[in-house]
């Protein structure tokens, strides 16, 4: 089943964003008590910001440090920030060279789910409060960012498989989906006599980087979100996040839910309206239900 939600602010400066997305998440946690995550948006790092899933047991997670370690030294990437909680390694490098052929080799050796120098891809198993206890999600400040709960389908209950999924060789680019792309193995293959990569087989990664891939082409998001409707066969709803723009599409058929809010402050988008309500206590809103076949864009 699987539940999404996503959040901009309107207005300069930093927001709560990571409290805005655990109450829209909690909200919709009955579609997906497996795992959660979050994509979250703030101000310019001035290091190349990188996040892996490594084991929690000390003798796994000091190997899988120096494997990593010994990446970054491979590829002239000089280490200055990192944090390890819970099964998560961030760090921030210096990094000036081809991003793709590095953060595919990282991939290839480590579980990388996170790349950029305005995103932050958060997620563990548990709900949206388990995974805010362990890496204090909701103090969190920035712009904008979306969110998922999943149900785990057609993979299994791993922090790796969870969502958000970050667009491997593009940096600030992160997609969450609810559905099920049918012609999944088809574009994938395409993909990968491109020279492409994938690290799970769950379909939203290949959203990420289908889109990634139309805006690297020269491509809008919006337009990017347009093709995509017709690219891709099966039933859908996604939004995805760049470092300035929030979008989402949802197929012609429309049999996955999502409702949307935009007022003077803020755009909200989530698979149930129980999701914003959470963001106004006590308040009636006045939501939206995107029509079939349809996609939009925002900007800051």
């Amino acid at each position: 089943m699987c539940g999404i939600a996503g959040v901009m602010y309107k207005q300069k400066g930093s927001h709560d964003i990571g409290a805005s997305l655990i109450n829209m998440l909690d909200g919709c946690q009955h579609r997906g008590p497996d795992s959660t995550g979050f994509a979250l948006y703030g101000d310019k790092h001035e290091q190349l910001q990188l996040r892996f899933i490594i084991p929690t047991d000390e003798a796994g997670k000091a190997e899988a440090i120096k494997n990593i370690a010994t990446l970054l030294e491979k590829h002239s990437a000089k280490l200055v920030t990192e944090e390890c909680v819970g099964c998560s390694y961030h760090i921030g490098v210096d990094f000036g060279g081809d991003l793709l052929a590095f953060t595919k080799e990282m991939e290839d050796h480590a579980k990388l789910v996170s790349v950029g120098h305005y995103l932050d891809i958060i997620k563990d198993d548990g709900t949206a409060h388990e995974v805010d206890k362990v890496y204090n999600i909701g103090a969190i400040k920035g712009s904008h960012a979306i969110g998922h709960v999943r149900l785990a389908t057609e993979s299994a209950v791993r922090p790796e498989a969870a969502h958000p999924f970050w667009a491997t060789g593009f940096e600030d680019i992160a997609i969450v989906h609810n559905g099920q792309l049918t012609n999944y193995w088809k574009m994938r293959r395409r993909l990968q006599r491109r020279g492409f990569a994938f690290h799970t087989d769950n379909d939203s990664e290949l959203v990420a980087v289908y889109l990634a891939d139309k805006m690297a082409q020269g491509e809008t998001l919006n337009s990017a979100l347009e093709t995509a409707i017709d690219d891709m066969d099966g039933t859908f709803s996604f939004l995805v996040s760049t470092p300035t723009e929030i979008g989402y599409a949802k197929d012609h058929l429309a049999a996955k839910p999502m409702v949307l809010l935009e007022n003077d402050d803020m755009i909200a988008i989530a698979s149930e309206e129980v999701s914003i309500n959470r963001l106004f206590p006590g308040q009636s809103v006045n939501s939206t239900e995107p029509a079939p076949g349809t996609f939009r864009t925002w900007s800051l």
